[in-house]
């Protein structure tokens, strides 16, 4: 798991979600446009009023586990479920715009991978 290739990629997950948590508080970077079916979804998650910015703490708690090599197996395997999530909603509402989202999504399952000695315990 301390190869340098995974070294990278970890410092890279860890940056692109500090990056686009912290985006879900401060806005700095610029919103594409999007298809409606896309814009109707995420106006429903901005009513609620709590799910971006929770996800976004998360995001953050995540990246910053990441960035410190702290609870590595257990950040990577919380990710999971929002990678995914996060493909899918390209996938389904908005492909033109998957890119980081693909991204995200490959590092985190090359690093599930990599740690799945770590997770072998809970399928036994």
């Amino acid at each position: 798991m301390n190869s340098t290739f995974t070294k990278i990629i970890r410092f890279l997950l860890a940056i692109i979600l500090i990056l686009i948590g912290l985006n879900k508080f401060f806005q700095f970077i610029p919103a594409p446009e999007i298809p409606e079916d896309a814009s109707e979804f995420m106006g429903s998650l901005k009513a609620t009023g709590y799910v971006l910015p929770v996800l976004g703490v998360v995001e953050i708690f995540i990246g910053l586990l990441l960035l410190f090599n702290k609870w590595v197996a257990f950040a990577v395997i919380a990710l999971v479920p929002i990678s995914l999530n996060v493909l899918l909603y390209h996938l389904f509402l908005d492909i033109p715009h998957i890119g980081i989202a693909a991204l995200v999504a490959v590092i985190n399952f090359i690093l599930l991978y990599k740690l799945w000695p770590k997770y072998k315990p809970l399928f036994n």
